[in-house]
């Protein structure tokens, strides 16, 4: 500190603030990464299992690097824009759909000190920074001078709007129940109440007193992140995708981009319904490895729905979104908010 000061007199404190947050971001950032390369090497191996095929098993020992070379291949490739595209926003958009997915993880927490910033309403910020990617899908297919892309890219908007309305309306329910914004007093108020004080906390969880929301929310972030049977952007026997004309390091950007949304969605199930990193029983202690295992597992969820269901069509998914997913939504708002009222009151 001495040595700092020396060298940067009064604005040492600040310096030092800069330099120790970039740290921590570099402390998510690489590993999240590093996790979302080899997340499509686990979705390979487990929807092989699942189909009775054997997946990637050459580059390596078992397959380990084949992510690193599918990175290569793709970086190596060649982008080409085409002729009548609009050659900024076409490069551009890869990084809408995929920085807000990074951006969103600094108010993340990971148990009661380990997170980059505790704001108070982080759940918010998260809500706000992740609407952004749909700025991506736009950009791409209308930046693209197709109108196959720009049709993609028009279909997977709506689907992804029509999807966050009632993931907004689920999270406005577990807002009411938890009276706060910051996701590291969610998880707290996850641990109270009658079942945790006889040991049986995960049945204090939000899963279980808003099993409908819970519902709704897994399901709307299967649509949100453009996954199977909701992938509408990839869906071939449908439309070509908002993401016809990019090659090389540019579409596989947009591959980053879901995986790393699809990680995200995993973690904010674990934080606002399953308890974060809260011990589902009480004799075993609260740990970040519990979060880390209940991310894992709704990321093999996500595998297994692909590798189960068939693609829906468009106007079922929409119909999904507005007629029962939104109604649905705001009948357990009013039902949530007339049991908190009553003297049945689980949530004091």
């Amino acid at each position: 500190m001495q040595l700092g000061h020396n060298f940067f007199g009064a604005l040492w404190p600040d310096i030092l603030t800069v330099v120790w947050t970039v740290i921590k971001v570099m402390l998510i950032i690489a590993p999240l990464l590093l996790v979302v390369a080899y997340v499509t090497f686990w979705e390979r191996k487990v929807i092989g299992w699942m189909q009775v095929r054997i997946g990637p098993n050459r580059v390596g020992p078992w397959g380990l690097i084949q992510p690193i070379a599918d990175g290569l291949k793709l970086m190596l490739k060649e982008v080409v824009i085409p002729a009548g595209a609009d050659k900024s926003v076409f490069l551009l958009a890869p990084v809408f759909a995929f920085a807000p997915a990074l951006v969103a993880w600094a108010v993340i927490p990971f148990n009661d000190v380990l997170v980059v910033a505790n704001v108070n309403a982080s759940l918010l910020y998260v809500m706000g920074v992740t609407s952004i990617g749909v700025y991506g899908i736009m950009l791409a297919g209308w930046a693209s001078n197709s109108k196959y892309a720009f049709l993609g890219g028009m279909r997977s908007a709506a689907q992804l709007i029509s999807y966050e309305v009632a993931m907004g309306l689920a999270l406005v329910v577990v807002l009411m129940v938890s009276n706060s914004l910051n996701l590291g007093d969610i998880v707290k108020s996850q641990g109270q109440g009658r079942f945790a004080e006889m040991g049986l906390s995960f049945l204090s969880w939000n899963w279980l007193s808003l099993l409908p929301m819970f519902g709704v929310y897994v399901v709307s972030c299967v649509a949100e992140t453009n996954r199977a049977p909701f992938d509408m952007a990839e869906g071939e026997s449908e439309i070509v995708g908002y993401h016809v004309e990019y090659s090389g390091m540019a579409f596989a950007v947009f591959q980053l981009a879901e995986y790393s949304a699809m990680l995200m969605c995993s973690t904010l199930i674990s934080l606002l319904f399953l308890g974060g990193w809260l011990s589902p029983v009480r004799f075993l202690p609260d740990s970040i490895f519990w979060l880390f295992a209940k991310i894992a597992a709704f990321v093999f969820f996500f595998f297994w729905i692909r590798a189960t269901f068939p693609r829906y069509r468009y106007d079922q998914i929409m119909r999904l979104g507005w007629k029962v997913f939104i109604p649905l939504c705001l009948v357990w708002l009013v039902i949530v908010g007339c049991w908190m009222m009553s003297p049945w009151n689980i949530w004091k």
